[in-house]
């Protein structure tokens, strides 16, 4: 990991980590580096204006004042090529299209260096993406997710079967290489999970959700997890 990258990972760690704060033993044995780097690489976090805050003596650390941010800036060229990777490598996700607003407006925040050398390393990945669902479909979706409202769809099943059903939205998952909308169906009184490609049309009706949560689909696919940052370590 070049300097530049671990400082960002750094800066996060200790964000993350809020009032309790980190060791420089701890930090040193995250990053694979030493005590000593930690350091010196805490100092140029706080000479660059970061509030760091540090307690001597045994459970002491350092921390990171509640709300500091990093700017834009500090994401190396490899960062900002893999977001515009990841974007562009799945567009039937949910909300690509606003994140793909975000990572021209990063772009348009870094350096003229960083940029232009970020914009070289683009041009050195490329992407086949499956075809995506119909703009109008994903927008019903996402809206219907975001203001937990009941969602009216025409879906057809594996068998050929046509249905139309309301459905209350409870998450969206992607296995095996497909999105999926999972949510409590109405017509089955059960949890489904639709496969988004199959959902011929979809609108967002008044009615809104009746709480059925997260925990009720279950644990996530074994090769899944929230896209939160749940499990990560720090």
């Amino acid at each position: 990991m070049k300097r530049t990258e671990r400082l960002h990972a750094l800066f996060e760690m200790l964000r993350r980590n809020g009032s309790r704060g980190c060791s420089a033993e701890r930090l040193a044995g995250e990053f694979g580096v030493s005590v000593r780097t930690i350091k010196r690489d805490l100092a140029s976090l706080e000479s660059s204006g970061a509030p760091l805050w540090s307690r001597p003596g045994p459970g002491g650390g350092y921390g990171l004042a509640l709300g500091a941010t990093l700017p834009p800036v500090s994401l190396s060229p490899a960062q900002a090529v893999a977001l515009m990777a990841a974007v562009s490598a799945a567009p039937d996700a949910p909300y690509a299209d606003l994140a793909a607003s975000g990572i021209h407006k990063v772009m348009d925040v870094l350096d003229p260096r960083t940029r232009a050398r970020a914009t070289e390393l683009a041009g050195r990945v490329w992407v086949n993406p499956v075809p995506s669902s119909p703009r109008r479909i994903r927008s019903a979706l996402e809206e219907a997710m975001s203001e937990q409202r009941v969602l009216r769809i025409r879906y057809t099943s594996g068998d050929g079967t046509t249905t139309t059903r309301d459905v209350e939205p409870v998450l969206f998952a992607s296995t095996g290489g497909r999105w999926y909308l999972v949510g409590w169906c109405r017509l089955r009184d059960a949890m489904r999970w639709f496969t988004v490609q199959r959902i011929e049309r979809a609108s967002v009706t008044k009615t809104g959700c009746t709480g059925h949560t997260v925990e009720e689909v279950g644990a996530p696919p074994m090769n899944a997890r929230p896209v939160n940052g749940t499990g990560e370590s720090g």
